[in-house]
């Protein structure tokens, strides 16, 4: 699947989630949940992924911890927080950069309209080097 695709998916599941749990919980049992309905659609991720971290060439102790990575494509930074703030999508474009990914989904649980609380970020670093390849 393209990330276009694997994004519908998780849209598709997040709703599904959103509509039998509504907002007010913690992050952790929206994650857990999405968990739960990726699997049974076969899609393949990382929870909690840890990935390295490297500074002016060198390995840090300090491991970026990103909520899920799907199919190595697609990052989802969940949030259940009030209202998102402008550090949620610098943090977002961080992991983008980072691993060089070209999209993640920004949601955002703690809405009355799931649709609300649904942010697509673009790497457009990442996509402007692939135009040019």
């Amino acid at each position: 699947m393209t990330e276009n695709e694997l994004a519908k998916v998780v849209v598709h599941l997040g709703l599904k989630v959103h509509r039998e749990l509504g907002p007010g919980l913690l992050e952790s049992v929206y994650e857990e949940c999405l968990c739960h309905e990726l699997l049974k659609e076969n899609v393949t991720f990382q929870r909690q992924a840890q990935l390295p971290i490297y500074y002016d060439g060198q390995l840090l102790e300090s491991r970026l911890k990103i909520d899920l990575i799907l199919e190595d494509k697609l990052i989802l930074e969940l949030k259940a927080v009030k209202t998102l703030q402008p550090i949620d999508l610098a943090q977002t474009l961080t992991y983008l950069r980072l691993t060089k990914c070209k999209l993640a989904l920004l949601i955002n649980f703690n809405t009355t309209l799931f649709k609300h609380g649904v942010h697509r970020v673009v790497n457009e670093r990442e996509r402007k080097l692939n135009m040019t390849a």
